[in-house]
């Protein structure tokens, strides 16, 4: 029986060690693994988690040799979330809502998508001090953390939903079906506007208490990239947050700040997203209070 030890010391890497780890395209920043490695120390598991950095042409040779060597579960991050859920075996009913996985439980061979994501979202507003029931939200993108956010904000409570995207994209259809799904069985309105309409998009930000980036632009190498460059369609009022937490403070934030507005990044997202993939995995709590403290701290 494993032993929750939080002075213990780490395991060795046997030939019996279980490994578990990560699929994107960048990972070298990621805190994924320092997260499950300390909440496996732990634990005292005999088990180890590792990052893999594997662009979209190889990913599904990558997983499918995952697979058959054994690995126990594993997280993906952009640009993977989409078409995990089109190549897994099994979906949760919230990966099958949003079309999109970012947590994979290898079970006897058989790779259960689920999506941890807007869970791990939501739980990061709240601990901001934004209760988003009621509330107009405006998403940026439409990929798989993105809709992850929607899909729960849906269930949540929030009560307009304008989903910004590029109609060009391949998953377009699959954000119009998300937002046709939310409309029809939750109690939020939603809509998907085009990405690169400038008018719609300022006239949403304006009417919005909420504006959120679910895009990867912000992030290296284009670190001085932001999908909104004009200030002055942030104000004071507005709550922004974006899903990126490396670099903590993007372009879109610092524009944000600037303009007085309570800013939040993507890392406390990142923290509960993978306590509950842990738990998934293992059936344990992650220690997030340690985890916090250790990696989360200014």
């Amino acid at each position: 029986m494993d032993i929750f030890v939080e002075d213990a010391e780490r395991i060795p890497v046997s030939g019996h060690t279980s490994f578990y780890g990560l699929l994107g395209h960048p990972v070298a920043h990621s805190l994924s693994p320092a997260m499950h490695n300390e909440s496996f120390r732990c634990w005292q598991m005999d088990a180890v988690y590792l990052c893999f950095d594997v662009e979209a042409e190889h990913f599904d040779a990558a997983v499918e040799g995952l697979r058959c060597c054994g690995i126990k579960g594993f997280n993906l991050t952009m640009p993977h979330k989409n078409r995990m859920a089109e190549i897994a075996d099994e979906l949760s009913p919230a990966a099958r809502l949003t079309g999109a996985v970012n947590t994979v439980l290898n079970q006897d061979g058989r790779l259960i998508g689920h999506n941890t994501d807007g869970k791990g979202f939501m739980l990061s507003l709240a601990e901001a001090g934004f209760d988003a029931a009621g509330k107009r939200m405006t998403i940026l993108g439409g990929g798989g953390a993105a809709s992850a956010i929607c899909a729960q904000a849906a269930l949540d409570g929030v009560k307009e939903l304008r989903i910004f995207a590029r109609p060009e994209s391949r998953f377009h259809q699959r954000t119009l079906a998300l937002a046709e799904a939310i409309s029809a069985d939750t109690g939020c309105s939603a809509v998907v506007c085009d990405l690169g309409d400038q008018r719609m998009l300022a006239e949403a930000i304006a009417s919005s208490d909420i504006l959120i980036n679910g895009t990867s632009v912000g992030m290296s190498p284009a670190e001085n990239a932001s999908l909104i460059e004009d200030p002055t369609l942030f104000r004071p009022e507005l709550f922004v947050a974006d899903v990126i937490y490396q670099p903590r403070q993007t372009r879109f934030l610092k524009l944000a700040k600037e303009a007085g507005c309570q800013t939040m990044n993507g890392m406390y997202m990142l923290l509960y997203q993978g306590a509950e993939a842990f738990r998934i995995w293992t059936g344990k709590a992650m220690p997030t209070e340690r985890i916090r403290q250790m990696y989360f701290s200014d």
